[in-house]
């Protein structure tokens, strides 16, 4: 991915020459003529009007600037220095590559989780069986939202950052030095982790009776949705190490074994599934969770072992772009970056984000058989650009960390600007593809076998009423991260997101009862939107000054143009009878729509994307 915005060229300064007041004249005294000159260095810090140097420690001063004899020709100044160039850290080669790299990894695990999915809806279609298996599947889901895309990274990445630090400082001072602050941290903390997820899978075995009927107290099966969640308890251990392993890989430069971790799980899913499921019926899929969860560990596991067990060059490791004009941060005392205090808010937060799903699993378990399935298939599509958006603040995460750690909050500010403008760019373009084309693509994705078209109108119709939500659920991965980056513990993102889960709890019980399916998928769009802007306003207040008004303004014109192209799809949709043919014709037609209204809007990030095609065309001429 490469950046879109502009850099202007950091301007240069010419080096300043002392000039002589015109009433000065050679027999002049020294101090007079001194005084009549511009002298070098008045305005740096470290230095007296006289430029006589101080004696301050820390302050780097240049030399001592020596008084013209009587006579003499006044000497050149030294150049003065310039001041450090707050900007935007870029991308630049290594993060555009990294970014790439996720993006098509990102791209081939959504692919083979709508595999997955058709699979199950194949074999199972949206029965009390996919209910049960689904009612399983939250233990994973909320496995995988709390120690691998959320509480774990934001924890640990930049713990291992802090570790890497500290071990170029300890190479810097002695290169033969054995300890290694890397292998001090896995030491630390890897064998307690082990043993504490070891015993949470344990009490989730034994406990799944009481799991289930907590999950879906109205499910008329609960005998074989405890069967499934004893097969997917596991889980909690697997997915625990694969974000240990993700987080030490992505703080160390790699990039690609934890984005594809997930195109791991999914195949161990298909193939348990597509093997077991005549002799074990749905619970097939719940062992295929386990098998594939066990992959994900095998995928990192010998590039984790060879980056902890070695020290690696530092002119082989890849470093992270950071502010150039900027001094390195010294190498300071480990933050209790692992204490209860750190941990508490950004679990917590995780808890309450996935905790979404659970409020509506909940509320639906009630509802006719296949209640559960309608949202689940409905949320699984809609949130695909929601999924790819959020991968440009993946990979910018470490930068907006660095910049903060170096003060720089202009150089933090404009990234986060830069970053929340491409994600909604990318999900509201998502956006309009979903609320245009809903049935054609519910029905190419899953209409066959036990899948039948009442399932394929339900779901198209929920899916719909996700797509409210998406941007709300883009911005709520985008704006936590610079939130958990400030080195601090912070409280505020757990309770935005208390606040949001109380709106989605409280409208989902009121229409549930009316609505239906259709009352919950609202909920969940009104719950996160009202999360979503509290964090935005939250961010700018407390921990990045990003300008709130100008990101809304923005935002609300790529809204106009993705709510004008996916009305100009729904319109289209029923011209072309066949399905597959009609989504083709919308890839393009839904596009073109955007960015035609998002010129008439005028849409900065629009006209910044068409300027780079531009550019790349031509180069490419």
């Amino acid at each position: 991915m490469t950046d879109a915005t502009h850099h202007p060229p950091t301007p240069t300064t010419a080096p300043e020459r002392v000039t002589t007041h015109p009433r000065s004249h050679p027999g002049a005294a020294p101090e007079r003529a001194a005084s009549h000159a511009t002298v070098p260095g008045a305005e740096v810090p470290g230095r007296s009007p006289q430029g006589v140097e101080r004696d301050e420690p820390g302050e780097s001063t240049l030399p001592a600037v020596r008084r013209p004899r009587a006579g003499a020709a006044p000497a050149p100044a030294p150049p003065r220095p310039r001041p450090p160039q707050r900007h935007a850290p870029k991308l630049g080669r290594f993060l555009a590559r990294a970014a790439a790299v996720t993006a098509a990894l990102t791209a081939a695990s959504a692919l083979l989780g709508l595999v997955r999915d058709q699979t199950i809806a194949h074999l199972f279609g949206a029965s009390v069986d996919s209910d049960a298996f689904l009612i399983a599947w939250t233990v994973p889901e909320m496995a995988a939202t709390l120690l691998i895309e959320d509480a774990m990274a934001l924890i640990l990445v930049p713990a291992f950052s802090h570790a890497l630090a500290h071990r170029a400082a300890q190479r810097t001072r002695d290169p033969d030095l054995p300890d290694d602050a890397v292998r001090a941290l896995v030491l630390a903390t890897l064998p307690r982790l082990f043993a504490v997820l070891s015993c949470v899978a344990g009490l989730l075995i034994l406990g799944a009776p009481w799991v289930v009927r907590v999950l879906a107290p109205g499910f008329s099966d609960p005998a074989l949705a405890v069967e499934c969640t004893r097969l997917t308890a596991v889980t909690v251990l697997t997915f625990g190490i694969t974000g240990y392993f993700s987080a030490a890989l992505r703080a160390h430069g790699r990039f690609w074994q934890p984005a594809g971790v997930y195109a791991a799980y999914n195949v161990g899913i298909i193939v348990t599934t597509l093997t077991l499921h005549h002799l074990w019926g749905v619970r097939a899929a719940a062992a295929g969770v386990a098998v594939g969860s066990a992959l994900m560990i095998l995928m990192q596991l010998p590039t984790f072992l060879h980056l902890t067990r070695t020290t690696p060059h530092p002119a082989t490791t890849p470093a992270l772009p950071t502010t150039p004009a900027l001094p390195p941060a010294p190498a300071l005392s480990a933050p209790p970056l692992l204490a209860t205090a750190v941990l508490a808010p950004v679990v917590l937060f995780a808890v309450g984000r996935q905790a979404q799903v659970l409020v509506e699993r909940f509320l639906a378990s009630p509802l006719p058989g296949g209640a559960i399935s309608h949202l689940n298939y409905a949320q699984k599509v809609a949130q695909m650009p929601m999924v790819l958006s959020l991968m440009i603040c993946t990979v910018t995460y470490p930068v907006v960390a660095r910049a903060m750690a170096e003060g720089n909050e202009e150089g933090a500010r404009l990234r986060v600007e830069r970053d929340l403008a491409l994600a909604g760019l990318v999900v509201l373009l998502g956006t309009a593809m979903v609320i245009g084309y809903a049935p054609q693509i519910i029905e190419v994705l899953f209409e066959r076998g036990a899948f039948d078209a009442r399932d394929t109108a339900t779901t198209a119709t929920v899916m719909r009423v996700y797509a409210a939500g998406l941007l709300g659920h883009c911005l709520v991965g985008a704006l936590s991260r610079p939130f958990f980056s400030a080195g601090r513990p912070t409280w505020y993102p757990a309770a935005a997101m208390a606040a949001g889960l109380v709106v989605t709890t409280a409208a989902g019980a009121a229409a549930a009862g009316p609505f239906g399916v259709h009352g919950i998928a609202a909920a969940n769009a009104i719950g996160i939107s009202t999360t979503a802007l509290l964090l935005l306003g939250g961010l700018g207040s407390r921990v990045v000054p990003i300008r709130v008004r100008a990101v809304i303004a923005s935002l609300a014109r790529l809204a106009a143009a993705a709510a004008a192209a996916g009305a100009a799809g729904w319109l289209a949709a029923p011209l072309i009878a066949a399905p597959a043919a009609s989504v083709a014709a919308g890839c393009v037609l839904v596009p073109t729509a955007f960015v035609l209204c998002g010129l008439a809007v005028r849409a900065p990030e629009v006209v910044h994307l068409l300027a780079l095609i531009r550019q790349r065309f031509r180069h490419g001429r």
